[in-house]
């Protein structure tokens, strides 16, 4: 799945299919401009930044069990936003500090260290980089991804797959070639 934020006409935090496809509204109300947003794999979490509410809050992946995790002015220059065990990571554009929020009380904020220009902030965890089974989009004889001529995603689950084209190309009627 893809998770992504929109502040457009309607804000709103969503999830799709890797192709595009099943697209699907987790929060589209109480919300007005979502930006940082970071996933807890093992307990399928959302949680996001709203920099107009001024507001941190989760949900989980089908848009149930919303709450607050902590509001107020100390949330007005957020971006970038990571989730590592009980804490959320988060960068403060404003004095360009990172921060650990407790995600589960978000009473417990503690700057950690200041970056220059930093904008995004990730953590990387062995438990959440899951074993690689067999997919639809592993490369074929003819080296092309999922028998696709130029870009192969995944869809609903790892045993699907779209084919899409590069900028400037079409494809063709079998669903696989680039025209």
């Amino acid at each position: 799945k893809l998770f992504f934020t929109d502040y457009g006409n309607a804000a709103k935090v969503e999830r799709c299919d890797m192709d595009g496809m099943n697209r699907t509204w987790i929060v589209d109300s109480k919300i007005e401009q979502p930006t940082a947003l970071a996933l807890d794999l093992i307990n399928k979490y959302v949680y996001w930044v709203d920099i107009y509410l001024d507001s941190l809050e989760v949900v989980d992946y089908q848009g149930r069990k919303r709450h607050m995790i902590i509001k107020g002015r100390q949330i007005r220059h957020l971006c970038g936003l990571a989730v590592f065990e009980n804490y959320l990571y988060t960068v403060n554009s404003d004095n360009l500090s990172i921060l650990r929020i407790n995600r589960y009380n978000g009473t417990d904020v503690q700057a950690l260290a200041r970056l220059d220009n930093a904008k995004e902030i990730r953590v990387y965890q062995k438990r959440t980089q899951t074993a690689v089974r067999s997919h639809a989009c592993e490369v074929d004889p003819h080296g092309m991804p999922g028998g696709c001529s130029h870009i192969c995603l995944l869809s609903s689950s790892y045993k699907a797959r779209t084919c899409r084209c590069r900028t400037g190309f079409i494809l063709g009627s079998d669903g696989r070639s680039c025209k």
